[in-house]
């Protein structure tokens, strides 16, 4: 009897055990701070909590966070050399007038693009009234001429008239018509049609235009202003034949080859990479630098490059290509250095509680994953990076304001019990 009621005793409290442990349990519920998967998911998922955050869209475009990708870059074995841009004369032009006068309307200012043939100025002087209408009077003097030359050849085929005569109307005739094709080469030159002349459409001025396609890289004249044939209006230049001129010296000339690439940077505005390529080396040496010029045609954007600015070159000599990312996307975290990638676009919806107001609305975020890398070469504002794990390619990255994101992750991070 006393060995059974041992046996009841010993089965209650196991019962009450079990009781109290799966009551504790159910008392832990989503959202509490306490987890209940298994101890490797837990660990896992904590993990990824700790090294990831979500901002809105709205945080991102507050702080300027830009989004880009892992590109590949030469910056092992490279060389740097200073130059700078140039257009070719051949690309480069004056829009001039080839005859002078007072500047009455100026279409253009800097910066403009004008085409081939486009008004850039229009000129006035007397003068060229002048010019046409001794066009149209040389042109009745030449009927009259022609006339008399008829006349005094009927009057010496009958022995009427003097030989000197003929001749010497034949060579007023002569003088008539070489001044004829003077005038009309003129105002050809002016822009007017000789042809189209008449006593009721004279002009007064004539239109100076663009001899190419370019930007109005100068203005020189003003309305008022006297110009002549040496003295240019505006000065324009085709910047989409921008060259870039490296001054390399003479020791590395051996290392570059024509159809490398070259990284460069405007000296004076370093926040942009722009890409050329060597198509000539050039033969003189210059003595001043002891350098010696070679030439690459700028490749890919050229937007915000001017002819005459300096730049700092990078040139590429063995071809092998790294992961690298701009500087302002690796944050420096405990003596580590890490990136953000950039997860798809999550809805954020607002969980209901007990006793809260409903709020059936939710928010748009990105969700950005800290991952760590080992930093290597830096050049021209990128850095190359190897990750410490495995990237899948095409992966889109914070290229700009990871210190921001790395900030709102810190701050997260203070508010979790874990």
């Amino acid at each position: 009897m006393k060995r059974n009621i041992n046996k009841l005793f010993f089965g209650v409290l196991i019962a009450g055990a079990l009781i109290s442990f799966y009551a504790c349990t159910n008392n832990h519920k989503e959202g509490d701070g306490h987890n209940h998967d298994t101890p490797s998911e837990t660990s896992s998922d904590e993990h990824e909590e700790e090294n990831a955050v979500t901002l809105t869209d709205e945080q991102i475009k507050t702080v300027g966070i830009e989004i880009g990708s892992i590109e590949q870059k030469q910056l092992s074995a490279t060389m740097k050399a200073n130059g700078f841009l140039r257009v070719p004369n051949t690309n480069k032009a004056n829009a001039t007038s080839l005859f002078g006068g007072i500047i009455k309307t100026l279409n253009v200012e800097i910066g403009d693009y004008v085409k081939k043939g486009q008004a850039i100025a229009t000129i006035s002087n007397p003068q060229f009234i002048q010019l046409q209408e001794e066009y149209l009077t040389i042109n009745s003097g030449i009927v009259f001429a022609e006339q008399e030359v008829t006349r005094q050849r009927d009057l010496n085929e009958g022995n009427v008239g003097a030989k000197k005569n003929l001749q010497s109307a034949t060579t007023e005739l002569n003088t008539l018509r070489t001044r004829k094709a003077s005038l009309q080469q003129q105002i050809q030159l002016m822009g007017i049609n000789p042809t189209s002349l008449s006593n009721s459409t004279l002009k007064s001025s004539l239109t100076v235009t663009s001899p190419i396609n370019g930007i109005v890289s100068n203005v020189f004249a003003k309305i008022g202003s006297y110009v002549d044939v040496s003295s240019p209006i505006a000065e324009l230049v085709e910047n989409s034949a921008l060259h870039l001129d490296l001054q390399v010296f003479e020791k590395d000339v051996p290392l570059i080859k024509v159809g490398q690439k070259i990284d460069f940077i405007v000296t004076n505005s370093p926040n942009k990479t722009y890409t050329a390529e060597v198509y000539n080396i050039g033969s003189s040496f210059n003595s001043n630098s002891k350098t010696i010029a070679v030439h690459s045609k700028v490749i890919g954007d050229k937007i915000g490059l001017i002819d005459g600015m300096n730049i700092t070159g990078i040139v590429n000599l063995d071809g092998a290509l790294s992961p690298s990312v701009p500087n302002e996307a690796i944050v420096n975290a405990d003596g580590k250095y890490y990136i953000f990638l950039v997860k798809e676009k999550e809805e954020e919806p607002h969980e209901h509680k007990e006793g809260e107001s409903h709020n059936h609305g939710s928010k748009q975020g990105t969700r950005f994953e800290k991952i760590e890398v080992m930093k290597g070469a830096t050049e021209l504002g990128y850095t190359a990076i190897t990750p410490v794990n495995k990237i899948a390619e095409g992966t889109h990255v914070v290229v700009k304001g990871a210190f921001f994101v790395n900030a709102k992750l810190s701050n997260t991070g203070d508010g979790h019990a874990h």
